[in-house]
């Protein structure tokens, strides 16, 4: 998935080169505590802590070095400092996705939401998370 996500980001990027980079790192470290350091290095001097580079560049590592894991993702991005409700958010979001079925996700994690959104949006507070993936669905396969 990240490869795709990076087939619509100019190659050339800061973004792009540091999600290239967070990947390699993920790749070629068994210690995601390393991986998270060089990140770090890399990035905090330059980047405000919810800049969309080193978050992003946070996020793909997460997902590579967690291969498929759904707790993993999230808490390695969480873990990661920076922007951590926006990165776990969206490692889960991806992670969850690629399970490919909302009974492939750990039942602790799922079952205290109850299978409802809590959100300011008040004509989807309390909508079921089954009924805003359906909503979304129509929505994408809209022409």
């Amino acid at each position: 998935c990240l490869a795709t996500g990076l087939t619509v980001v100019p190659p050339g990027s800061r973004l792009a080169r540091a999600v290239r980079h967070a990947i390699r790192l993920a790749r070629s470290h068994e210690d995601f505590d390393t991986v998270v350091d060089a990140l770090h290095a890399a990035h905090a001097a330059t980047y405000h802590w919810v800049h969309a580079v080193p978050n992003t560049a946070l996020i793909a590592a997460a997902l590579t070095h967690a291969d498929g894991d759904f707790p993993g993702a999230v808490c390695r991005a969480v873990s990661g400092g920076w922007d951590t409700d926006s990165n776990g958010a969206t490692a889960g979001s991806i992670a969850a996705l690629l399970a490919g079925s909302p009974t492939a996700l750990p039942e602790r994690w799922t079952a205290p939401l109850k299978n409802r959104l809590a959100t300011s949006v008040g004509e989807f507070h309390g909508t079921g998370f089954d009924t805003l993936a359906h909503l979304t669905h129509l929505e994408a396969s809209r022409p």
